[in-house]
């Protein structure tokens, strides 16, 4: 997903950003000519087959209906194949080699953050998600090798170490998924597997470690996963939290905050986040995905 950074500074330079606003953010990407031409139409994630397969319920959640709920309170509500299977459909709409018409089922305002030195705040909702995502891969072409994904019965339920391979070389990543009870996914997080890249405080420890970002955001643990950037729940978390302010901030602004971001960054992203050489500087060294 570093690509996407890319993507983000592609689409302000061509003005892109002042028309994908809110709800019209795909349609706006479509119509601008960005979004894939050769892929069709962009699908409901609810209706391809591959990513709904026919799945019994494995658990039933405590239906307490409290929208201001965090996602540790979730239980999961399908089998653990499934969130594993959700995630490795995810890396495959960044795969040059998978079926751009599968992508995940995704919850209608799903986000996705990752941290420095990737742009934070980088897909909101579930059309513009889909939509960027094929745009980047046209524009960066990728695959993605060596995926180590693990289903965790505490949120996130799905953990990734992936190695995203492009021209330029690999570019090893962690990514976790937070889903709703309809087995959507409401929440991705992700960070270059890099020394003082990865904020975990000891990874050594516990590679596969909780509470990130993501089960510090309140609505994510109700029933739907919802996030309400303005509810008073939201607000007193972000009073308390300045990533969880930093995250309201970005998603009520997202195309400014996006390119904020990349302005911060400059050219060197994918030097910085995957731990390429500067000019004669040797790469730093990957710990690695942990081992079995």
């Amino acid at each position: 997903m570093p690509r996407l950074a890319r993507l983000g500074f592609l689409l302000a330079l061509g003005g892109l950003s002042a028309a994908c606003e809110g709800d019209e953010t795909t349609s706006a990407m479509v119509d601008a000519d960005v979004a894939p031409a050769d892929v069709g139409a962009i699908p409901d994630a609810a209706s391809s087959d591959a990513a709904s397969p026919d799945v019994a319920v494995d658990a039933e959640p405590e239906d307490t209906g409290d929208p201001s709920a965090y996602s540790t309170a979730s239980v999961p509500t399908r089998p653990p194949e499934w969130y594993v299977e959700q995630a490795m459909i995810y890396f495959d709409t960044l795969d040059t080699r998978a079926d751009p018409a599968i992508v995940p089922e995704y919850a209608p305002d799903v986000a996705r953050w990752e941290w420095p030195p990737w742009l934070y705040l980088t897909g909101w909702g579930a059309q513009q998600m889909i939509a960027t995502t094929r745009a980047a891969l046209r524009i960066d072409p990728s695959i993605v090798e060596d995926r180590d994904c693990r289903f965790f019965p505490t949120q996130p339920f799905a953990r990734c170490y992936v190695d995203f391979v492009y021209d330029g070389g690999s570019c090893p990543i962690y990514e976790e998924f937070t889903f709703n009870d309809a087995g959507e996914m409401t929440f991705l997080e992700a960070w270059s597997v890099m020394p003082e890249r990865m904020p975990v405080a000891d990874y050594a420890a516990d590679p596969w470690a909780e509470g990130r970002l993501s089960t510090r955001i309140p609505g994510l643990g109700s029933p739907s996963g919802a996030i309400v950037l303005d509810a008073p729940w939201m607000l007193d978390a972000a009073a308390d939290d300045a990533e969880v302010a930093d995250f309201v901030r970005r998603a009520s602004d997202f195309w400014a905050t996006w390119r904020e971001a990349y302005d911060a960054v400059g050219e060197d992203i994918y030097a910085i986040g995957c731990g390429w050489p500067l000019d004669d500087e040797q790469p730093e060294e990957s710990p690695g995905p942990p081992q079995p």
